[in-house]
């Protein structure tokens, strides 16, 4: 049986994959991290980063459905009662999620000068930033 004392204090995301489907997840496991009471870094790298440009990036993911689009699987979800991008985005900010886009990330796709959204706190930076972020009695996922 675990305790209190045993349970990760801090959720550590490297948000990798590019696909709607798993950026989606990645949101729906950081704010059930943050409604838990963790801490949560997100590090948005590779593809993955698109999901933080402005207006609304993600929309342009792909999707791991043929003849999907980000849209059409975003609205499903919420005709289903299961939170919208913009909604776990939303709760994510509000309670507090630390949001990291790598830094390398964009380089490699030649995105450095892509607007990012406002309305989020984004700190750009490598992953000596990300690593050091991390607490001992954290976890680390890699989507």
């Amino acid at each position: 049986m675990s305790t209190e004392s045993d349970t990760p204090k801090k959720l550590s995301l490297v948000v990798f994959s590019g696909t709607y489907e798993k950026v989606h997840y990645a949101l729906v496991m950081a704010s059930a991290a943050l409604a838990s009471g963790r801490d949560v870094t997100l590090f948005f790298t590779m593809d993955a980063s698109r999901a933080l440009f402005a207006p609304s990036g993600w929309r342009h993911l792909r999707t791991e459905v043929d003849g999907a689009t980000a849209t059409s699987i975003d609205l499903s979800y919420a005709t289903r009662g299961i939170g919208s991008f913009e909604e776990l985005l939303s709760a994510c900010a509000s309670l507090n999620a630390k949001f990291m886009v790598c830094e390398m990330g964009l380089r490699a796709l030649g995105l450095e000068s892509e607007a990012k959204r406002e309305e989020l706190t984004i700190e750009t930076g490598g992953v000596v930033t990300f690593l050091n972020d991390a607490k001992q009695n954290g976890e680390m996922l890699f989507i």
